[in-house]
């Protein structure tokens, strides 16, 4: 006989754990079943609470879906900031130290849960709420992105990189160390170490290449000193 288990049995928790508890389970429920096959019933069971306590919190399904969506970009925001504290202002070795850092970019905030539960609730319920999703443009990526274009104008002042724009050449950074993720992206899948790692290796080379210091060529070095001779 299946045991039946009900959420009073569960020990005791604060009210915070009971919220984490709540967005964890609706965000899961919600990327699963999408908004219209969700129900509270349904996440009010993977969180370990009562329905009621679900509608105390958040009210009714659609309420709980904004918050969901508002918890998760504060939470991503939390983790990019964290990591983009770690960008290399001063590099010993540029395309070493660009490419760690694409790599905690994208297991720390691209790979991670929360970050898997935002692409896919953006994209799949984008068209049933652009406001809401214009909302986490602005809240998420529009207070981000400034934050990495910063970091790499810095390197720019300081020599390293040969940028006209910080802010393209951080979406174009961010774009390109995750680019060979897609495919397993959409296919619901989590990218393995070698996978991240690959990746980033190659985004950044790319970026190298299209924003990095030119050095002159051997022969061109070698004309000029002969012409200024």
């Amino acid at each position: 006989m299946k045991l039946r288990v009900s959420p009073d049995t569960f020990p005791p928790r604060g009210h915070e754990a009971k919220r984490i508890s709540i967005v964890d389970a609706a965000a899961s429920v919600f990327c699963r079943e999408g908004f219209s096959g969700a129900n509270i019933d349904l996440i009010a069971a993977e969180a370990g609470v009562s329905r009621q306590t679900i509608y105390n919190h958040h009210g009714d399904k659609e309420k709980l879906f904004v918050a969901i969506v508002r918890d998760l970009t504060e939470r991503c925001n939390a983790g990019i900031f964290a990591t983009i504290a770690t960008f290399p202002d001063q590099p010993k070795d540029l395309e070493a130290d660009l490419i760690g850092f694409a790599v905690r970019m994208n297991r720390n905030c691209i790979c991670n849960r929360d970050g898997r539960f935002l692409r896919k609730l953006i994209q799949t319920e984008g068209e049933r709420y652009p406001e809401l999703f214009a909302e986490w443009r602005e809240q998420g990526p529009g207070r981000t992105w400034p934050a990495l274009a910063a970091r790499f104008a810095r390197l720019a002042y300081a020599g390293f990189l040969s940028i006209e724009d910080p802010d393209v050449a951080a979406r174009q950074f961010l774009a390109l160390a995750n680019a060979e993720l897609q495919t397993t992206f959409m296919l619901g899948g989590t990218p393995q170490d070698d996978e991240v790692l690959q990746s980033a290796t190659s985004g950044v080379r790319t970026f190298l290449r299209a924003f990095g210091r030119q050095k002159p060529a051997p022969h061109a070095t070698k004309q000029g000193a002969l012409a200024s001779a």
